[in-house]
């Protein structure tokens, strides 16, 4: 048994957040979604139920969307990250930041990362999804403050924007 003043196993990883390298100390213990909030300070990655059931740890990791909360950060070493920062790329707001912001697609905007980036990805597989899809799609985040009626609405908005 290690002594409170021992420092726990660590390592140096190194990560391209939002195209910019990070190299970082840390813990073997450490979950991705704290190094990203408490080392990188991109706090717009949101930390709810350390579970991976609410979603507002959401980031893509080389391209497919996880739960930040669910990994740690020793296993993405030499990762690319993306984070909810980093959605729009160069452009002031992606089409589908903007529809969410047109049609009233969320309130306090704490799961926002989750159902961007899930609308972000359902529209990349299917480019007019249906009802049925894009409720299907947002299901793994939790909104406590909406009934997901306008987020439907803003998906299916950016799904039209997306096309035109």
């Amino acid at each position: 048994m290690t002594s409170p003043d021992e420092i726990p196993p660590g390592r140096t990883i190194t990560l391209r957040v939002n195209g910019t390298e990070h190299t970082v100390e840390i813990e073997d213990r450490d979950l991705l979604v704290d190094v990203i909030r408490r080392r990188l300070r991109l706090t717009g990655t949101h930390l709810g139920c350390r579970n991976g059931d609410c979603g507002s740890c959401t980031i893509t990791l080389n391209g497919r969307i996880v739960k930040s909360c669910l990994l740690f950060a020793a296993s993405v070493d030499g990762a690319e990250i993306t984070t909810i920062e980093g959605f729009a790329g160069d452009r002031e707001l992606d089409p589908i930041q903007e529809a969410f912001w047109a049609e009233d697609g969320f309130q306090c905007g704490y799961c926002l990362p989750g159902q961007l980036f899930a609308a972000r990805q359902l529209l990349d597989r299917d480019p007019d999804p249906d009802e049925k899809a894009i409720r299907a799609a947002l299901s793994g985040n939790i909104c406590r403050c909406t009934g997901y009626v306008n987020m439907v609405k803003a998906v299916r908005a950016a799904a039209e924007r997306r096309r035109a």
